[in-house]
């Protein structure tokens, strides 16, 4: 029977020390010896071995679950302390007992990415604050406290420099998530859980990297990365998306930022250059590497000629609202597409509107006595400042992250779009095609195994365009998928603000 031997073997087990978890802990796995290393190099085969039992309070509730952490997910790790997957089990199933009506065998696979601007990222341990969490449980413990199996996963990212080149460049990180995916399915007869029911979960780049870990599952484009990597001979399709702030679709995101947020000229963004790998998710330094400005005469000029672009692009996609109603643009960026995007804002606003919000002060909401029946776009728009200067992802100076994520071994950052090639200022290269192409979910939709999705998107967000994450849930509807898509009032660039809800989706689901 399935599992059968992994139960009888983790009874066995004497290796194990409980503890409480105690919050904001510095890196307690730094002197931690890998999990599956031999003297042969890493085994990718599954071993109950060298685990810690471990007690946290959720709520009013006591959770007891055991940890198998720093498991290295390929063969031939380049960065093996990014290249790793945290296992959490909740303790219950290893008495044959339920949780939330799940066992052993049937329990769901939540699998948590901790990437933040595509930085390299180590798999976040169960005492973690995740991004704009505060005070509140993050989301590992969270969901074995709902019966989950936990897979939080590392990954390289695009500062990562050994031996004079650089490891963490595109695709590395999708090839990393890949490549634990597969480790999960290889290993799905001796571990708990269901490699049938793999959720992933991310906020921003990780967003993006949980939204194309399930519209590329199985696709041949990564094959050869996933064999030099040593990744296992498995599926890597998931079961289920979720996805917060996506900052996906690259190539087409500066366009869609100047769509919407051109004619609000005055910004407040982050210095990427003040922000690691360590401090992208503190709130406190990301509060510190803030700029505040206004935009130059040559940037709107920027901004107008990319707002002009994005109808094209928009046009091309052939998107039907769910009433088979075309969605498309006009020249001046008009049109039934910006009538839907007005209509999801409406919406986050009246469903704040019911729970009592107020809207004063923000006269370009419209309320009347059954709720609020529309927004003016505009004021909308205005209402807050914009986040990122044009182009606000490919840089003409390549200073963005995104310049920096899709360099190579010995070029640090390089361009990504046609548009900033061209106005390059400091003459930089193109990056390969293929590998732009491999970093956006929306080159593999029409073939995505991954059939429930659920994206979050925050009314106040000013990271990326909200037709980025509009396009990807409309086109997702088109092919068939099941979409829970919505834009939470108020919200800025964030995740993980509502377990509860995320949670009760994933049973729903699952069950």
């Amino acid at each position: 029977m399935k599992k059968a031997t992994f139960l009888t073997t983790f009874i066995a087990l004497t290796l194990s020390t409980s503890t409480l978890a105690m919050p904001n802990k510095p890196d307690p796995l730094a002197n931690t010896p890998y999990f599956n290393q031999t003297d042969k190099g890493f085994d990718l085969k599954f071993t109950p071995k060298n685990y810690r039992t471990l007690e946290v309070k959720v709520g009013d509730s006591l959770v007891k679950f055991r940890a198998f952490e720093k498991i290295v997910y390929v063969a031939n790790p380049i960065e093996p302390d990014y290249q790793t997957l945290n296992i959490y089990v909740p303790e219950a199933y290893f008495k044959g007992e339920k949780v939330n009506g799940y066992s052993a065998e049937t329990a769901p696979i939540f699998l948590p990415n901790a990437i933040g601007g595509y930085m390299p990222a180590k798999a976040a341990t169960y005492d973690a604050k995740g991004f704009g969490s505060g005070d509140k449980p993050n989301a590992i413990v969270t969901a074995l406290s709902k019966g989950y199996v936990v897979a939080s996963v590392g990954a390289r990212g695009r500062t990562l420099e050994k031996d004079g080149k650089y490891t963490g460049k595109a695709p590395a990180a999708i090839i990393d998530l890949k490549a634990a995916v597969r480790y999960l399915h290889a290993n799905d007869n001796v571990m708990p859980g269901d490699a049938k029911k793999i959720i992933s979960n991310g906020t921003s780049a990780g967003g993006a990297l949980s939204a194309l870990l399930g519209a590329s599952g199985d696709s041949n484009d990564y094959t050869d990365y996933l064999k030099q990597a040593g990744a296992a001979e498995a599926s890597d399709a998931i079961f289920a998306v979720s996805a917060y702030c996506p900052i996906t679709n690259l190539e087409n995101a500066d366009s869609a930022y100047e769509w919407e947020f051109n004619g609000v000229n005055e910004y407040s963004r982050m210095d990427m250059s003040r922000l690691n790998a360590n401090s992208y998710n503190d709130r406190s330094q990301v509060e510190k590497a803030k700029i505040e400005g206004t935009l130059s005469t040559d940037e709107i000029k920027v901004s107008d000629q990319l707002k002009a672009a994005f109808p094209a692009y928009l046009n091309s996609l052939n998107l039907k609202d769910e009433k088979s109603h075309a969605l498309t643009l006009d020249a001046q960026g008009n049109g039934s597409f910006k009538d839907y995007m007005r209509s999801v804002i409406a919406s986050a606003a009246n469903k704040a509107h019911k729970k009592g919000a107020s809207f004063e002060g923000k006269p370009w909401v419209r309320v009347s006595k059954d709720g609020v029946s529309d927004i003016d776009w505009d004021g909308y728009v205005h209402s807050e400042k914009r986040m990122k200067s044009p182009p606000a992802f490919d840089a003409l100076n390549l200073s963005s992250g995104e310049n920096n994520l899709f360099g190579t071994e010995t070029v640090n950052n390089k361009h990504f779009t046609a548009y900033s090639l061209q106005h390059s200022t400091k003459k930089g290269e193109m990056a390969d095609k293929q590998i732009v192409k491999l970093m956006n979910a929306m080159n593999y939709l029409d073939q995505s195994k991954t059939q429930h999705w659920r994206i979050r998107a925050g009314t106040s967000d000013r990271d990326t365009s909200h037709a980025i994450s509009a396009i990807l849930a409309v086109k997702l509807r088109m092919n068939g998928k099941q979409v829970d898509y919505q834009t939470p009032w108020g919200v800025p660039h964030s995740g993980d603000y509502d377990l509860d809800e995320l949670f009760q989706w994933i049973d729903s689901i699952s069950k």
